[in-house]
């Protein structure tokens, strides 16, 4: 059996809400699953953020016996740090299509605040 991370959808029209939960890779989406792991809220609040609970010692447990998160729950984990970034694939992590770019867009961006803050003074 297969066990798979990922997300059901919930809420109302135009509104969706998703839980993340590991299931049976072969269970429909919103079908049976085996314990409910955390939530995602897509719509960002007032605050602009988009919003996500997650039970984090779980998740790891059950990425030690070998569930597989699907690519949005993958991407959430990594921006979370529980798993290192990439994109998750059945075999692994595939690397980044431009590591230099990624790289370089990763470092610039705290220097690019403060370059913003001097010259505000």
């Amino acid at each position: 059996m297969v066990v798979r991370l990922r997300l059901a959808r919930f809420g109302k029209k135009r509104q969706p809400m998703y839980k993340i939960f590991a299931a049976d890779a072969r269970c429909p989406r919103d079908g049976r699953h085996l314990e409910v792991l955390g939530y995602y809220d897509a719509i960002p609040e007032k605050d602009g953020n988009k919003h996500v609970g997650l039970n984090i010692e779980r998740i790891k447990y059950w990425l030690s016996v070998g569930a597989q998160p699907s690519t949005t729950v993958g991407r959430l984990l990594s921006q979370a740090g529980v798993i290192p970034r990439g994109i998750p694939t059945p075999l692994g992590f595939k690397s980044v299509k431009n590591p230099e770019k990624w790289a370089r867009k990763e470092a610039a961006a705290p220097t690019d605040e403060g370059a913003d803050a001097d010259a505000l003074a």
